[in-house]
């Protein structure tokens, strides 16, 4: 009896983190090197988590930046705007069953603070390489859904904004090739 108890104790302490190996996966990009989609829930936080950082760097780069940061940052203000009132729209209107952060996660936090802290005079060194590294991490997790996600409103959606953010993602690495 005692093997049997320590048995299926062990079983469950394995398999307990394959119930949350997605959101684990998705917060460690395990899913994206893997290609895996997001769960509703993990698409839901990771997208409105970005738009929250982009509207908050689009902010700091309007005072900081440079012209070509600034215009930037007005393209991205308009544009995470809008996906941050279509992402609310969605899970409003019950099409969609997750739950909408209203505060930046601890990791877009720390993004923020550091581009907060940069002098005017060294802004682009830390803003430049981080949209370009946080449109690559939108493309995949938008690419992703839009494949094989399991809501089907929210996928189509993912599929319309993919054009955005790949330009997004174009325009960031052009800004990026400039500053050096």
């Amino acid at each position: 009896m005692n093997k049997w108890i320590v048995s299926s104790a062990c079983t469950a302490l394995l398999l307990t983190p394959l119930a949350f190996a997605q959101s684990v996966g998705e917060k460690t990009g395990v899913n994206s090197t893997l290609g895996i989609s997001p769960t509703t829930q993990d698409f839901v936080t990771e997208a409105a988590n970005s738009d929250i950082l982009e509207l908050a760097a689009a902010k700091l780069a309007e005072g900081k930046g440079n012209a070509d940061e600034k215009k930037f940052a007005e393209q991205m203000t308009t544009d995470h705007t809008k996906t941050s009132k279509d992402l609310k729209g969605l899970v409003d209107s019950g099409d969609v069953k997750a739950t909408i952060p209203v505060k930046l996660d601890s990791t877009g936090q720390k993004k923020l603070d550091e581009l907060n802290d940069a002098k005017p005079e060294d802004f682009a060194r830390y803003y430049d390489p981080m949209q370009v590294s946080a449109h690559k991490d939108a493309v995949s997790l938008f690419e992703r859904y839009a494949k094989s996600g399991d809501n089907p409103k929210l996928k189509d959606w993912a599929g319309k904004m993919l054009p955005a953010l790949q330009h997004h993602l174009e325009m960031a690495e052009n800004l990026n090739k400039n500053r050096d």
